[in-house]
């Protein structure tokens, strides 16, 4: 399926039944790629179906995807129409490591590392309101790079200006090894919850139930928002509190359920914070076992044993 693929939103027209596969397919490349030249593995293996289902919801390079640790970057790389580029990685002459305006229209702020990926994302949505311009933004940052202190200016700013702004967090509990401090334990807490999937759950139990017209149908569906309202805008939350609408937790290896967290999000016309919860490394033992150790490779520590 790989080979469908050549530029930005060819992934649109891949089935939905097809993406799957599609990210087992990404995995194996990017395993195989990364035996040759050495790069960062486990991140990206961790956000193979977060970049999916950002690339099924949003139109690329319309709308603006701004990744805060750039390493992370590889499978937007390869959905963007780089795939053939992989062999030259981190080479001289060759494409980066991580977003590079130069290189691509769809990579639209370089950078590296990190908790910077919110205030560019405040910069693209008042440049969009000056120029009247319409299309999303969308700031990717983990929970590592969240404990950066730009990050909050950016949640500060973003939350004040009241204006449309996606943040995705990937909560993966890492940053290169495994995340500590008072953050740590909060997004912890807040992943323990699994409020939204209970809600969520229960809400289309209720709709089952119920004959397709009449009092009973609209009362269950104003039921169902109320549930819906409770599990996703909670008000005691901290993004909540610094005035964004707030998702999640999101399984961050289930496509069906990103690709709807986004949608919501993408229609939603205030800031709005997605938060994902993934596994580094996901998809190859190793690096399912040790994050740390595979976060970034060399030629031979990347080839599968």
């Amino acid at each position: 399926m790989l080979e469908k693929i050549q530029k930005p939103n060819d992934i649109k027209k891949i089935p939905a039944d097809q993406l799957p596969a599609l990210a087992e397919e990404i995995r194996e490349f990017i395993i195989e790629s990364l035996s040759k030249t050495g790069g960062h593995l486990a991140s990206n293996l961790g956000v193979v179906e977060l970049t999916i289902a950002m690339h099924r919801v949003f139109d690329l390079p319309k709308d603006k995807l701004i990744w805060d640790v750039g390493h992370q970057s590889y499978t937007h790389k390869i959905l963007t129409g780089r795939k053939d580029g992989f062999e030259t990685l981190r080479r001289e002459g060759g494409i980066s490591g991580f977003p590079k305006r130069s290189e691509s229209d769809c990579d639209v702020f370089d950078t590296g590392h990190s908790s910077t990926s919110i205030s560019a994302g405040v910069g693209y949505v008042r440049a969009r309101e000056l120029k009247k311009e319409n299309y999303s933004v969308v700031s990717i940052i983990g929970d590592g790079a969240l404990t950066g202190g730009m990050a909050y200016e950016g949640l500060n700013n973003a939350g004040k200006s009241k204006a449309p702004l996606v943040v995705i967090l990937n909560d993966n509990a890492m940053s290169i090894s495994k995340s500590t401090g008072a953050l740590a334990l909060y997004l912890a807490h807040i992943r323990s919850t699994k409020k939204y999937y209970c809600a969520k759950e229960h809400v289309k139990s209720l709709l089952s139930a119920v004959p397709v017209v009449g009092d009973k149908l609209e009362r269950t569906i104003r039921t169902a928002k109320g549930l819906i309202k409770d599990a996703i805008y909670d008000s005691s939350n901290m993004f909540e509190n610094f005035g964004f609408q707030y998702i999640g937790p999101v399984k961050g290896h289930d496509l069906e359920d990103l690709i709807e967290a986004l949608q919501v999000a993408k229609i939603m016309r205030r800031p709005c914070v997605v938060h994902v919860f993934t596994t580094k490394g996901k998809g190859w033992k190793p690096a399912e076992e040790n994050p740390g150790e595979y976060h970034a490779v060399t030629k031979k520590s990347s080839a599968p044993s």
